[in-house]
C-alpha cells in the first residue's frame, strides 16, 4: 500500500470583487492543487493557498517545495500520516502552505480508504459547523449594507475587517451593529493594522456593541504589544498571524498574550499540525477558531472537517470559497445553509468532481 503518483495543478481563482484587508487588496487567489494517487486506486485532493505576507510563500515557491518533497513520498504508505509529514519536514523547513496541500491529500485518502467522512474519523464532535462571513474593508456605510445582505442570506455571524483608520473602524462597527441588530455575532480582525495605543482606544470604544473577539490587533512579531492589548482590552483577543505552529501557541499562551487562537491550515502545514495547535490550546483552556486564506472548496472542506471533529475549535471563519467568483469544485465538498457548513455523506473530504477547465493539465507529475 503506497503513494504511486502526485500531480500538481496551478489554478488562479478570481474574487467576486476586490477583497480589502488592512495590508492591502486582492483580486484573485493563486493556488496549487495536488492530486495524490495510490497503488490501490484511491486518490486524494489537497490545496495550497499561499500568502507572501503571512508565510513568505507564493505559487512558485509552493511548486518549488513540492519538487523537493513529492519524490520522497512516492512509495510511502499514505495512511501513516505522521510519518509522511515527518519526512516532509526533514526535507524542507517551514513552507507550511506547500505542506498543507500534501497533508490534505493524505487525510482525504485516509477517509476514503476507511470509507468514512473525515470528520467522523478524527473525533466527530459536530455534524455541522457554524461559519461567519467576512466583510472586507470599504466605507462604513458600504460595510453596513454588506452586513445586512449577509444576514438576509442567513448568516448568523460576521467577521469585520478593520485596521486602516481607527475612527472609521469605530463608526463601521457602530453602523453594522445598528443595521443587523443584537442577535448577530460580530468579531473584528485588524490584520496587524493597529498600534497598541490605537487598539486599546478602539476596543474600549466598541465594547458596547457586543463584539465577540478582536483578532490580531498588532503586528505578529509584537508579542509584548499583544500582551498589553489583552491586558487593556475589554474584548477577548485572538491571535492569528502570531501563531503558525503548536510551539507558537504554547509560547503565546505562556506569555499571557491571547484569549483565543485562529488556526489556519496554510499557517500550520495542514490538518495534523492544526489539530496539535487545538490540543495545546485546549490544555490551557484557550478556545480556537478555524480560519482560511484564499482556498477554494477543497481547502475549505479540509478546515470544516477539522472544525467538526474537534471540540475546542469553537469558531469558524470558513468563507473564502464564497468570496470567489470561480468555483473549482463542481460536485461535493461542503455547502452553506443558514450560516452552517453542511457535510455530505461522501468519504474523506467529500470532493467528487472538479471543474476541469479551471484545473487544466498538471504542471508536475511525480512518480
Amino acid at each position: 500500500m503506497g503513494i504511486q503518483q502526485i500531480e500538481v495543478y496551478p489554478v488562479t481563482l478570481r474574487y467576486k470583487e476586490p477583497f480589502r484587508i488592512a495590508p492591502g487588496a486582492s483580486t484573485e487567489s493563486q493556488n496549487i492543487v495536488v492530486r495524490m494517487l495510490t497503488d490501490y486506486e484511491v486518490f486524494g485532493w489537497g490545496e495550497s493557498s499561499p500568502s507572501q505576507r503571512v508565510t513568505g510563500e507564493n505559487a512558485k515557491t509552493v511548486v518549488s517545495v513540492l519538487d523537493k518533497i513529492a519524490p520522497k513520498l512516492i512509495g510511502m504508505c499514505p495512511l501513516r500520516i505522521e510519518q509522511d509529514i515527518e519526512v516532509m519536514d526533514s526535507v524542507v523547513t517551514r513552507n507550511p502552505a506547500a505542506k498543507a496541500a500534501i497533508d490534505m491529500a493524505l487525510h482525504d485518502i485516509f477517509g476514503k480508504t476507511s470509507r468514512k467522512p473525515l470528520f467522523m474519523l478524527m473525533g466527530g464532535y459536530r455534524t455541522e459547523v457554524l461559519t461567519d462571513l467576512t466583510l472586507g474593508i470599504k466605507s462604513p456605510r458600504e460595510m453596513a449594507n454588506d452586513a445586512v445582505k449577509a444576514v438576509n442570506k442567513g448568516f448568523k455571524a460576521l467577521k469585520v475587517k478593520v485596521g486602516v483608520n481607527p475612527a472609521e473602524d469605530v463608526e463601521c462597527i457602530r453602523l453594522i451593529r445598528e443595521a443587523v441588530g443584537g442577535d448577530i455575532q460580530i468579531g473584528i480582525d485588524a490584520n496587524q493594522g493597529w498600534t497598541h495605543k490605537q487598539a486599546t482606544e478602539v476596543l474600549n470604544k466598541i465594547e458596547k456593541f457586543n463584539i465577540q473577539f478582536a483578532e490580531q490587533p498588532v503586528p505578529a512579531e509584537d508579542i509584548k504589544g499583544l500582551i498589553k492589548v489583552r491586558k487593556d482590552s475589554p474584548i477577548p483577543i485572538m491571535a492569528d498571524e502570531s501563531v503558525h505552529s503548536p510551539e507558537d501557541a504554547l509560547h503565546l499562551i505562556q506569555a499571557g498574550a491571547v484569549d483565543l487562537i485562529n488556526i489556519k491550515l496554510m499557517k500550520s502545514g495542514g490538518i495534523l499540525k492544526g489539530r496539535k495547535i487545538a490540543d495545546v490550546a485546549e490544555a490551557a483552556g484557550i478556545p480556537c477558531m478555524i480560519g482560511c486564506m484564499g482556498e477554494s472548496e477543497i481547502g475549505i472542506a479540509a478546515g470544516a472537517h477539522l472544525a467538526a471533529a474537534v471540540k475546542n475549535i469553537q469558531h469558524a471563519d470558513l468563507d473564502s470559497d464564497l468570496l470567489l467568483k470561480d468555483k473549482l469544485v463542481k460536485k461535493g465538498g461542503t455547502k452553506v445553509k443558514n450560516s452552517m457548513r453542511i457535510f455530505s455523506k461522501q468519504y474523506g473530504l467529500g470532493i467528487r468532481e472538479l471543474n476541469q477547465k479551471l484545473l487544466g493539465k498538471p504542471k508536475r507529475i511525480y512518480k
